[in-house]
């Protein structure tokens, strides 16, 4: 198949540090090539992929100060795939709702992947373009009525995550997420004091988020209990979830997939969650994790997550969000959208797939 990824220009694809969304197209893409597909990659022409890379910009926009208008650049990239739409088989988007409007004009399928959640607003967009093809990252996602062809849930590279079968350091919990109130990093400071553990915190601060910052989380680092160590790379995000005895993921929202849990997971090391949005879907309670309703219940649940088997954590990301599992569920999406579409006007066409 000829296939377009098209991904947002904020990071770069791979992310060097943070990026989730940037993670998963990097992972899908490079082994749609490995199969053989013909692979166009729309992302910052910093990315690196074996696809061929078409870039509007030479930097991911968060990385230039001099960027005032996303929208802009965005508008550019989408402009650049749907004006060679007829040179492929299928359009697969990850920027959300700026592409539907586009994705009407053309032959071409487009197919959606629903990163984030549907707010008052955005819903209504998705509302008057709900017949187009949708996947979502979890079921739990699917909260408005729209044309899903398939749930796929993200996967990851295992050998990107070493095991650890008993951590070497101090033992300590770990926080890993943006700095914003959904992500619940204030409640991770709260369940390490309620429970009297160290707390080892990585990740991004947004601009917008940079009040909270500064207010509920700032004060409370001390290096000892309470350490942050800013935003990280790939592998220093490895080692910190591997070291760690459990990983805290203490939402206060729907959370449409959560990869930090997987990524927690493939190193062995147990999650403990709020029982919101897809945690159902990603943890085995009980066995590779718990799942609580309160902050409480979870700083109350830490001993009993420091019994759980580290190897059966392994093993069930190996099992269920493997990169090799993500692609083949996709490249299932891929030829059920091609083989039978509907257009505007309602008819059946056969696609021809050139491989």
């Amino acid at each position: 198949m000829k296939i377009a990824q098209v991904a947002p220009l904020w990071e770069r694809v791979p992310p060097p540090n943070y990026g989730g969304i940037e993670l998963v197209v990097s992972r899908l893409t490079d082994e749609l090539v490995r199969r053989g597909h013909e692979v166009t990659l729309f992302a910052s022409g910093d990315s690196l992929t074996l696809a061929h890379l078409e870039a509007v910009y030479p930097y991911a926009l968060r990385l230039d100060q001099n960027i005032q208008e996303y929208a802009v650049y965005e508008t550019l990239e989408l402009s650049q795939v749907y004006q060679q739409a007829a040179a492929f088989d299928i359009i697969h988007s990850h920027v959300g709702m700026t592409a539907l409007p586009l994705a009407n004009l053309v032959s071409t399928p487009t197919v959606h992947t629903l990163h984030g959640n549907f707010t008052k607003d955005n819903r209504h967009v998705y509302s008057h373009h709900q017949q187009q093809s949708y996947v979502s990252i979890s079921n739990a996602q699917r909260q408005i009525k729209l044309n899903y062809v398939g749930t796929v849930y993200n996967g990851i590279e295992l050998a990107d995550y070493p095991f650890v079968a008993q951590p070497q350091e101090l033992p300590y919990l770990a926080f890993l997420g943006r700095f914003s109130p959904e992500k619940g990093p204030q409640y991770a400071i709260a369940i390490a004091k309620q429970s009297g553990w160290r707390l080892k915190m990585a990740g991004k601060v947004d601009v917008v988020d940079s009040k909270f910052f500064e207010q509920e989380i700032a004060p409370h680092i001390d290096g000892q209990q309470i350490e942050y160590l800013g935003e990280i790379n790939h592998a220093e995000k490895a080692e910190l979830l591997g070291n760690a005895a459990i990983t805290l993921f203490p939402i206060t929202w729907q959370e449409p997939f959560g990869l930090v849990m997987i990524e927690s997971m493939a190193t062995g090391t147990p999650v403990i969650a709020i029982n919101l949005g897809s945690i159902p879907e990603v943890i085995v309670n009980g066995e590779t994790g718990f799942m609580c309703q309160t902050y409480e219940e979870m700083a109350a649940m830490i001993p009993a997550a420091l019994e759980l088997n580290r190897q059966t954590c392994r093993a069930y990301v190996e099992n269920k969000f493997s990169v090799n599992q993500m692609v083949s569920d996709y490249e299932a999406v891929y030829e059920q959208i091609i083989k039978s579409r509907i257009d505007l006007n309602g008819y059946i066409h056969a696609a021809k797939i050139r491989v």
